[in-house]
């Protein structure tokens, strides 16, 4: 059984800055291609940005272009989202997913969810 567990949310004033943090356990973390997804408060999930197994292709939401960056260790299976020059609507809580498939501009997620860590952007 997968396990996912993120970490590294919390409260940051707009501007700010915050790096997720997403550990996998009990399958192979790097045959995988791995996402970032968030949802805000009355609003669907929605894709933020994904990577491929081994690292070589990044893809974003339009939203997060040039603020965000995704990133992977696979020898520690654990997965990244340095955030940047954040604003409120950023707020959300952010999932990873841990098999996320990037194609014709859309991401499609098989694999399984964590808990989610909450990112407050706010003055």
């Amino acid at each position: 059984q997968v396990h996912v567990v993120e970490s590294g949310g919390g409260l940051v004033q707009p501007g700010g800055s915050l790096r997720l943090s997403c550990v996998a356990s009990g399958r192979t973390f790097s045959s995988y291609g791995m996402g970032w997804f968030r949802q805000a408060p009355g609003a669907e999930r929605e894709f933020v940005a994904a990577i491929t197994w081994s690292g070589a292709r990044t893809y974003y939401a339009d939203s997060v272009k040039g603020r965000f960056t995704i990133s992977r260790d696979n020898a520690k299976n654990t997965l990244y989202l340095q955030m940047n020059s954040l604003k409120p609507e950023d707020t959300a809580v952010y999932y990873c997913n841990t098999d996320v498939i990037y194609d014709s501009g859309s991401a499609y997620s098989f694999g399984s969810w964590g808990q989610g860590t909450q990112v407050t952007v706010s003055s």
